[in-house]
């Protein structure tokens, strides 16, 4: 397996005339990029970065991050994204953890590296106003310097993520270029990428499917469309500017963009396939973007920051729901919940837990220092995702939602992903979230979170869900009427601050139909 450096060496020479990025007026060939990712790692070298070695990075989806990326891989540096939003406090935790020696700011993540007690330790370069004592990342990028050879192989160290922590701190992630590589090849066939494809790059790269995006874009001659923040004003605009072919996003930024005034206008015949991740999709949404894109390709793809790909659905709208099955460099199994053994496997249709094989060329290690997580998470060489999910009768996963998501209601256990999908095909109903919510008699009830399109009470909800088929025992006991579905900054829905009563109650002036 080639290493990431060879890899984007190989994709200048068959392509150096090619787009390779654009950030609003900068416009890159893979050759230009060349000579910018050459000059960052002399950059590195003055500033005594060596193979090995972190580098911390707060950022939104600009050029000179995805430039970082790769400089990081030609160099040997581990690049450790963090998300640019955070908290002194966690940006602490992430440079201690990793042991940084450095870190790369903007000015929307200067304030919190300014009180950050670790970062003020580290050599700091700001792209934007650096102050005294920091690095401006124009001095380090705009020079002349030779064509960096690879420094780091294929075992070498890539990128580190930390996964999203709710209970306890995030975990790192650490994976290898060979594995990262892998990662990416296998989304180029899993997609049908083609030569030159052109992507928008609005899926963060501390998150995984924006590194997959950046790394696959790469492998074909394509392009990677810059786009900071998500608005979707601007994203529409930039898919038909730059006649984007394809689109890998979360189910949110799919609602989103469908539902803008704009979509409707937005020249979008260029976009011929679409992927999703990060969540499940409702069967509304699902169908509904399926009309109105009408792709060659609509891509389900299940996977983690551990393990990219664990299963891979490449006809969505055929099976609503279905995760499809394991991909190119995966297996998975769906074992009884609780189970200890990778052995214990659940039977057709019985709800477990997804486990998949540690073996894979997509597979992590082990995260960073931290033993217990690898104790729960890595058994007899399976990665036990703490999803839960079935397989059908054809062998198609299922996935249902998590462990601890998991509603226990009178004995009985209800996955809210069911309940949501059903929900979300009620015209009035724009977005939905299901929890379980405490209660002296069942232990759980089902809660039903709604944000409405048009007026809607509960006793219709009621009767939408008894004539859909849903279980008696499955349907809501309650309906909160909320302004909007919490989520994180990835659009992952955050149904832990529901259930802490963490969201904002529809306006009462403009309430429509019974509240609960």
């Amino acid at each position: 397996m080639l290493d990431l450096g060879n890899s984007f060496r190989a994709s200048v020479e068959r392509d150096p005339d090619a787009l390779a990025i654009v950030d609003g007026a900068v416009r890159l060939t893979y050759a230009q990029w060349y000579g910018r990712i050459s000059a960052l790692v002399a950059g590195f070298d003055e500033l005594g970065l060596m193979p090995g070695d972190h580098l911390v990075t707060l950022l939104q989806n600009r050029w000179q991050a995805a430039t970082l990326h790769w400089a990081c891989q030609f160099a040997g540096i581990v690049i450790t994204p963090v998300n640019w939003r955070a908290k002194p406090d966690e940006i602490d935790y992430c440079v201690e953890n990793s042991e940084a020696k450095a870190i790369v700011f903007e000015d929307s993540s200067a304030e919190a590296v300014h009180t950050s007690r670790e970062a003020i330790a580290r050599k700091r370069i700001s792209l934007d106003t650096a102050l005294l004592g920091e690095i401006d990342f124009s001095a380090l990028v705009e020079r002349q310097a030779k064509d960096v050879e690879p420094r780091a192989g294929a075992d070498a160290w890539s990128v580190m993520l930390y996964t999203s922590g709710t209970t306890a701190k995030p975990k790192g992630v650490p994976r290898r270029q060979r594995v990262e590589r892998a990662a990416a090849i296998a989304h180029v066939a899993q997609n049908l990428y083609g030569r030159n494809e052109c992507t928008l790059g609005v899926m963060p790269l501390y998150h995984t499917m924006g590194v997959r995006s950046l790394l696959a874009m790469s492998v074909v001659g394509g392009a990677f469309i810059c786009l900071p923040r998500f608005e979707s004003a601007k994203a529409l605009a930039l898919m038909a500017s730059e006649k984007v072919t394809n689109l890998y996003l979360v189910p949110t930024l799919y609602h989103d963009l469908l539902h803008h005034e704009r979509f409707a206008e937005t020249d979008l015949r260029s976009v011929r396939k679409l992927g999703f991740a990060g969540a499940s999709m409702t069967d509304r949404l699902l169908k509904d973007l399926n009309t109105a894109f009408k792709p060659d390709l609509f891509v389900n793809h299940y996977g983690s920051s551990e393990i990219y790909t664990f299963t891979i659905d490449q006809n969505a709208p055929a099976k609503p729901g279905s995760a499809g099955r394991a991909g190119i460099n995966q297996r998975i199994r769906v074992v009884r919940l609780g189970a200890v053994s990778p052995d214990e496997l659940a039977a057709t249709g019985e709800e477990g837990e997804i486990i998949a094989l540690l073996a894979g060329d997509e597979s992590f290690e082990g995260y960073w220092r931290r033993p217990e997580a690898d104790a729960k998470a890595l058994r007899q060489g399976w990665y036990f995702t703490g999803d839960t999910g079935y397989l059908d009768a054809d062998r198609d996963l299922f996935v249902t939602g998590r462990v601890d998501d998991m509603i226990i209601t009178g004995g009985e256990n209800v996955s809210p992903v069911e309940i949501e999908s059903c929900l979300s095909l009620h015209p009035a109903v724009s977005e939905v979230a299901v929890v379980g919510l405490p209660d002296e008699r069942w232990g759980k009830i089902v809660a039903a979170f709604i944000k409405r399109r048009s007026p809607v009470g509960d006793e219709e909800l009621d009767q939408f869900c008894r004539t859909s088929g849903l279980a008696n025992f499955k349907r809501p006991r309650r309906y909160v009427f909320v302004a909007d579905i919490p989520k994180s900054p990835v659009g992952k829905l955050l149904r832990r601050m529901l259930v802490a009563g963490e969201f904002q109650a529809e306006d009462p002036s403009r309430s429509q139909g019974t509240a609960a």
